[in-house]
């Protein structure tokens, strides 16, 4: 029976994946496919499908009801594959350029099919590889100003705005963030994993009242403040790259939130790089100039040509609006580095670093600048100033 008739959920194999892109027709009938499983995240399975004479390919994503990484023990719903899949089609009306094609999606079966961008390597593996993407950060700059003004108030209208606010309620995956980047490395919890050279340092932020106050408060924004519809997830793994393309990949934490946190994320995971890579530190800094310089040149543009809210275009209110993006930012970019360091999910950039010492100093700096980023996050008002704040503490 064919798998849209059945109207009900069963996660796919290598064999029903291939009959559901010959059900489809994305291949021709006679076509000899080959299909493979490559999921190497936490909440998906992942299908990558080879037309094997014509080298026609396509993936498909399915999400599952539960995280891989702990098991069924922990649930989750299957509607964040609606999510993702509508994020990627409003992202790829906004920003062509640096999003994946969607070919296809069903909300029962929770399947997204889109464009193959195995031509294309991951960030993070290309940059822990020594790669650099010469045009990433100018590409991460304009898919931010365009994404984060386009699906604004400013970009929108309030009216329109406020019905993608309801469309993109996405609490479980929103309690995700929540619990593991502002709750759980600054408590005691269960789900923290460190290295016990590690314990004296994160004991420190468990008991610091000062951090934790301003975690909060970037929290609260994070719950409250609905600015624009967000990746959620925008780090260096959720990034295609080549020294010409850059794809974002994987919204399904999408949600109406605060703007400064996709651009946070961005600047944390190319921090990563700056820490632990000596030799090509300045050009990480460099790629974080970049994707700021080109961001606000972007977003200053639209917002003084596209501004559907007439008394809003201000050059006082832009600064206002990217004065708290900016700090927003820091501040954001300060709990990733933490939480990457000592909470459920880390990043390869630090925990691949085969010599212990080497390893463990590289995460006290970024445990400090974290901390820095957070509490300062206000005092460094611009980007000469947080550029002076890295070099001092790494």
């Amino acid at each position: 029976m064919s798998l849209l008739k059945q109207k009900a959920y069963q996660p796919l194999t290598n064999e029903s994946a291939v009959e559901l892109a010959l059900e489809l027709n994305i291949f021709p009938g006679h076509a000899k496919l080959s299909c493979k499983e490559i999921g190497d995240g936490n909440l998906n399975l992942v299908f990558h499908i080879v037309e094997e004479l014509k080298g026609k390919s396509i993936i498909i994503k399915q999400a599952l009801p539960y995280a891989k990484v702990v098991g069924e023990s922990w649930p989750l719903t299957l509607k964040r594959a609606k999510i993702e899949a509508d994020a990627l089609k409003i992202f790829g009306q906004i920003a062509p350029d640096y999003v994946p094609e969607v070919l296809f999606t069903d909300d029962v079966l929770a399947v997204t099919i889109m464009e193959d961008l195995s031509h294309l390597s991951i960030a993070r593996t290309g940059f822990i590889k020594g790669e650099t993407y010469p045009l990433i950060a100018k590409h991460l700059g304009e898919y931010l100003a365009k994404t984060l003004f386009y699906t604004s108030d400013y970009g929108l209208g309030p009216g329109v705005k406020k019905e993608r606010v309801h469309q993109f309620i996405n609490p479980e995956l929103c309690k995700i963030t929540e619990d593991l980047i502002f709750t759980d490395p600054f408590i005691d919890a269960d789900t923290n994993e460190f290295e016990d050279s590690l314990r004296p340092a994160v004991e420190a932020l468990w008991h610091d009242e000062e951090l934790k106050f301003h975690v909060n408060v970037l929290k609260k924004s994070f719950l409250t403040d609905a600015e624009a519809l967000l990746h959620g997830d925008l780090h260096t793994g959720s990034v295609f790259a080549s020294n010409s393309e850059t794809k974002v990949i994987d919204p399904e934490f999408a949600f109406y939130g605060p703007a400064g946190f996709d651009i946070g994320q961005v600047f944390a995971n190319l921090l990563f790089q700056v820490i632990v890579n000596e030799e090509k530190c300045d050009l990480f800094i460099n790629h974080i100039e970049t994707v700021w310089n080109v961001f606000e040149e972007q977003y200053t543009f639209l917002w003084n040509t596209e501004n559907k809210e007439i008394a809003a275009k201000t050059s006082t209110f832009l600064n206002y609006q990217l004065y708290k993006f900016f700090g927003d930012s820091l501040g954001f970019a300060g709990c990733e580095l933490i939480r990457r360091t000592i909470g459920l999910a880390h990043v390869a950039d630090l925990d691949g670093i085969e010599d212990e010492l080497t390893r463990i100093t590289a995460k006290q700096k970024t445990i400090e600048l974290g901390k820095i980023l957070i509490k300062q996050r206000n005092e460094i008002k611009d980007l000469t100033s947080f550029i002076a704040t890295i070099k001092e503490r790494i």
